[in-house]
């Protein structure tokens, strides 16, 4: 079907004649009722009949007309969604995250975002570093954000450096090493409460027992969840090594005080990963840009490329 023709057919309608149809489009009445002519001889149908000196729609006009009206109106709907999705207002957003960046980060970047980009619709998967490249590398994500130290990585990921964040060992206010200076040997004779096996931090923890030759810590108490563990050094049971992130309000409350521990400074990568020469949609670019703004308030930004073969994890 000729949809230029059906277009001024319609326009004809809505005018109420051929001549105000070409008054309002600034076109010739005959390049206009020539169109109409064609249109009508291609569905076989009359479209307009003549009524004293001007025309009218006939019964299959005005049926005509009425489903002309759903067909560009749905047009419209279409140009409105290819102007918000090309500008991000609408579409969604696929985001694998790290422990630590999934709890402590992306809660307040996501409510950032949604209230720039109500429509956008986004969804996060928590899982450990590996799990989460896999599901970039698989496009089940679009995004992936990372907390923790550097790992291999595939060349088709480009790893974009967010900021540090140092890990503190952290007791209560009434521990003796409460704000004090200590050795690692001293300070590795404390009890401590953290996550069980498999967390990061406490693996970081033990490699530097390792790298000093001592004996690693003894964790007493254990809980699959890191609040948990924060809540009974609060309590005044034993000490933490754990991000900053996650306890900075604690001490700036006074409900816990860190322990300087000499020649010790351990930080945590938080950078944001994406496939390497794939473009993202532009809902996915806009919170990519917002992450980095807000990453940028939290260290200094770079971008880590395949060269030294590590990405953040």
């Amino acid at each position: 079907m000729n949809l230029h023709a059906l277009r001024l057919f319609h326009e004809a309608a809505a005018a109420g004649g051929v001549t105000r149809a070409a008054e309002n489009l600034k076109i010739s009445q005959p390049a206009i009722t020539s169109q109409i002519k064609k249109l009508e001889r291609e569905l076989s149908l009359t479209l307009l009949r003549r009524d004293g000196r001007g025309v009218a729609l006939t019964e299959a006009g005005r049926e005509l007309d009425r489903l002309a009206a759903r067909l560009f109106a749905v047009e419209r709907q279409i140009e409105r969604f290819a102007a918000d999705y090309g500008s991000g207002e609408t579409g969604s957003v696929s985001i694998a995250a790290t422990y630590l960046p999934a709890h402590f980060l992306l809660p307040g970047w996501i409510a950032a975002f949604k209230r720039r980009h109500e429509r956008v619709e986004l969804s996060v998967a928590t899982t450990h570093s590996g799990g989460a490249l896999r599901r970039l590398l698989d496009l089940q994500a679009d995004l992936a954000i990372y907390g923790g130290l550097p790992e291999p990585y595939p060349d088709s990921i480009r790893a974009e450096e967010l900021f540090r964040d140092e890990l503190w060992f952290v007791v209560s206010p009434e521990h003796r090493f409460a704000n004090r200076s200590v050795s690692l040997a001293e300070m590795m004779r404390e009890p401590f409460v953290m996550r069980a096996q498999g967390s990061s931090t406490r693996e970081r923890l033990f490699a530097l027992c390792r790298a000093h030759s001592l004996p690693a810590p003894s964790v007493p108490l254990q809980f699959s969840g890191l609040p948990e563990a924060i809540r009974a050094v609060t309590a005044g049971y034993g000490a933490n090594f754990v991000s900053s992130l996650v306890v900075r309000e604690y001490v700036e409350r006074g409900e816990l005080c860190r322990v300087f521990v000499e020649d010790v400074r351990l930080e945590n990568v938080i950078a944001v990963c994406t496939r390497r020469g794939e473009r993202l949609n532009a809902a996915a670019e806009n919170l990519l840009a917002l992450i980095r703004e807000a990453g940028g308030a939290g260290g200094v930004s770079r971008t880590a490329d395949s060269s030294d073969g590590t990405a953040p994890p």
